[in-house]
């Protein structure tokens, strides 16, 4: 296990510099099965973060560059008339693949964007009425810019809660911005990375995963995180049972990554950080007041304690 990880961390970590605990996130998302929002200013890395996750990987992959004029069809694919044989051929869209960069999500129309729905939850698609499986594993990795509004369509509830995760990727620090100053003028920033784990290998490393032990004390933990987010005057809608489950999903991704197979409960804690704040919706007043559902989550998370066993 130790080695497969590491070998995948270090391949990413030749494109992206500087990124360690990001990269961390990133790879116990894709092991726990979770989509992934990474959100963050232009020129940050968004997609190349998703760009060398793929590459280091021996898994179809595919783009798609949504802009305002992107149809459904343009993501899940079509039925194309075959005139020689008389009968309608599906033609499978870019989504029908292993792992799917959307980049820019929030510049493409809200019926667009509910053609994600049914893949994200489903594992497929419906093209004119034919169900169409996704291979395994399958990973959706959707960018969007949160300052730059013009032209752009708030992503709906319903699509942020298929998110496992929202990341933020951040500028790089002194040392990392050197560093990759370094390696673009030598040639080797973008240089392309070989594959360092397979299809099979993967499966079998998110198996791994689900079997790691959460305790009844941490269900319980995990439980009342969810349910004081329903109870909060701050907020109008608080995390959904889609969201507890990815908290404890992410949880034991997160212990398997930290080498054990038992969770405690600062991996609940770190898990409900990450998976739990975009899928909040706050109160008239809370936005008016400008909160931050992070803020609001780590008080939240002061507030709960865990009862040992």
């Amino acid at each position: 296990m130790g080695e497969s990880i590491t070998l995948l961390k270090s391949s990413m970590e030749q494109r992206i510099v500087g990124k360690g605990q990001l990269i961390d996130n990133v790879i116990a998302a894709f092991l726990a099965g979770g989509h992934i929002l990474l959100e963050d200013v232009p020129g940050v890395g968004k997609t190349s973060l998703a760009k060398a996750l793929a590459e280091s990987l021996s898994l179809s992959f595919a783009r798609i560059q949504c802009t305002p004029d992107t149809t459904p069809s343009d993501i899940t694919g079509v039925s194309i008339y075959n005139s020689k044989e008389q009968i309608f051929e599906t033609v499978a869209g870019p989504v029908v693949n292993h792992i799917v960069l959307v980049d820019e999500l929030n510049r493409t129309s809200p019926k667009t964007q509910s053609a994600l729905l049914e893949v994200m939850e489903e594992n497929k698609v419906t093209i004119d009425g034919k169900e169409v499986l996704v291979p395994q594993p399958f990973l959706v990795i959707g960018t969007q810019n949160p300052t730059e509004q013009a032209g752009t369509y708030p992503l709906p509830e319903s699509q942020l809660d298929r998110f496992m995760i929202r990341l933020s990727v951040g500028y790089p620090d002194t040392n990392a911005s050197v560093d990759m100053v370094s390696r673009f003028l030598q040639g080797s920033l973008h240089e392309k990375t070989t594959p360092v784990l397979s299809c099979e290998t993967i499966l079998s490393l998110r198996e791994k995963v689900k079997e790691v032990s959460v305790k009844e004390n941490l269900q319980k933990y995990a439980v009342a995180i969810v349910e004081k987010t329903r109870q909060n005057p701050q907020i109008s809608c608080g995390a959904s049972s889609r969201g507890l489950l990815s908290m404890l999903r992410f949880a034991q991704a997160l212990a398997f990554l930290d080498d054990r197979d038992y969770c405690i409960p600062e991996d609940i804690c770190k898990s409900a950080a990450l998976t739990i704040p975009h899928r909040l919706i706050l109160t008239p007043e809370a936005r008016r007041n400008k909160v931050e559902k992070e803020a609001l989550m780590e008080k939240i998370l002061s507030q709960v304690s865990c009862h040992e066993d």
